[in-house]
């Protein structure tokens, strides 16, 4: 690979506008990018291990040389040609074995076909640098992981702090400049937990926006795909990319007279107090920035926990693993397994209470909301917390996991999308203000997403 230091082309968090702007330039070719990705997922000492499951540098390197190619030729199919990409292991990826973190499915065949998301990104361009590391089958907000290995958040890495999950190692491929788009998926915050403790931006799309055709499924109902990136802009453009639409930004819908709606129930309990002074920071910039907030309640959060006694999750989750649980049970992550299992004295009555109870919450909130552009709220709760403390303490690790993906889940359950952007101060523990919107306005959220970061980072 490269012998010499990696340029600053392609520093860690280095955003997507650059590097295409590079690559056009001539200041960088794909080959680069793609070798110093490579150099850094090998690098003793680093987190390459713990994060990706699998590299193929031979198809990798291919791929960049042929973006070369391509672009020596006049031929630039996307912002994302020639940028190295790495894919969760949730999804198929043609040739490869998929096995959603799991050693229960080492023995699949390869996959015969790129899942839809991964053969849109590959049309695109993208240099599909390898496979990242997660929670087993999705099924945590932490992104503990006893087979492969947990990814460690980049703050204070020697204090060894989680990076959330499930997308553990999509959010630390990206902090670690090992890639510079991450391809994940979001459930209950998959995709907004680890960006919101890796310091990045992160997307949740209306869940239909993307077809998840060729990814192990969570949840059929609350299952979403989307990127986790440096910056807004870059979630922007992959989002298009992954919907099937021209790569282009969105329209930026300004700061100042914004109505954005500020939820003040639910999800402000507990919150970790370098979590609220960072989110209080970011409400007192929008507001001087011109923004209209308006506090409100929305009542159905109360009742979430009792409506979720079973959850989609594990419901949906057991359909799909009762077979594989059957005849391998014993080699999965035992907290995963408990929790799909929960599922196992839900009755077709129950399942059918909560399909009702959610379009119940969907009404409420198409009234509630629409007054409001978006909607705020923590994306999370608590800065990374320490990995020892949850592995040795199974109590611990379940109060966590549940604290952690009590906010973005709301989403998921009302059917919206969500983009979280980081508002913590240089320094400090990574933190997330989360924007988010009702089914179908994912251009809006976005487009007021691209002026936010421009405010934020103005202030930094």
């Amino acid at each position: 690979m490269t012998s010499t230091p990696a340029p600053d082309v392609f520093a860690p968090l280095a955003r997507l506008t650059d590097l295409a702007q590079a690559l056009a330039s001539g200041a960088a070719s794909s080959r680069l990018l793609t070798e110093i990705a490579l150099d850094r997922i090998a690098e003793p000492g680093g987190q390459g291990a713990a994060t990706f499951l699998q590299v193929d540098a031979s198809a990798a390197l291919a791929a960049a040389d042929a973006c070369d190619a391509m672009r020596r030729a006049g031929t630039v199919l996307s912002p994302l040609m020639g940028v190295p990409v790495s894919v969760k292991d949730l999804f198929d990826v043609a040739g490869q074995v998929t096995r959603a973190g799991s050693i229960a499915l080492g023995d699949r065949p390869p996959a015969a076909a790129d899942a839809a998301a991964v053969a849109r990104l590959r049309r695109a361009g993208a240099v599909l640098i390898g496979r990242t590391n997660m929670s087993e089958f999705a099924f945590s907000g932490l992104g503990l992981n006893p087979h492969f290995g947990t990814p460690l958040s980049p703050f204070r890495r020697a204090e060894a702090l989680v990076a959330g999950g499930s997308s553990s190692g999509a959010a630390v491929s990206v902090a670690d400049g090992m890639a510079a788009i991450a391809l994940g998926t979001d459930t209950g915050g998959s995709v907004r937990i680890p960006a919101a403790l890796c310091g990045l931006a992160g997307f949740k799309p209306t869940a239909r926006r993307i077809p998840s055709a060729g990814a192990v499924p969570l949840s059929a109902t609350l299952d979403s795909i989307g990127p986790l990136a440096p910056s807004v802009a870059c979630c922007a453009l992959t989002d298009r990319v992954l919907a099937g639409l021209n790569p282009v930004l969105p329209v930026a819908r300004p700061v100042r007279g914004a109505r954005i709606g500020v939820l003040t129930n639910v999800v402000l309990d507990g919150l970790e107090p370098a979590v609220a002074d960072a989110y209080a920071w970011a409400l007192q910039q929008l507001a001087a920035a011109g923004a209209q907030l308006t506090e409100f309640s929305f009542a159905p959060l109360d009742r979430l926990g009792e409506i979720n006694r079973y959850g989609f999750s594990a419901i949906e989750a057991l359909a799909w693993h009762r077979e594989l649980i059957a005849s391998r049970g014993a080699q999965y992550d035992q907290r995963v397994l408990k929790r799909i299992l929960r599922a196992e004295t839900a009755t077709a009555l129950d399942y059918l209470d909560l399909l009702a109870a959610r379009r119940a919450v969907i009404a409420a909130a198409e009234t509630a909301w629409r007054e409001f552009e978006v909607v705020v709220l923590p994306t999370v709760a608590l800065t990374p917390p320490k990995l020892a403390e949850l592995e040795s303490d199974e109590t611990r690790f379940m109060a966590v996991n549940g604290l952690i993906l009590r906010n973005p889940s709301i989403i998921n359950f009302i059917d919206g999308c969500a983009l979280t952007v980081p508002c913590h101060r240089p320094g400090d523990a990574p933190v997330g203000i989360s924007f988010a919107g009702l089914a179908g306005d994912d251009e809006g959220v976005l487009g007021l997403g691209l002026s936010v970061q421009k405010l934020f980072d103005s202030l930094r």
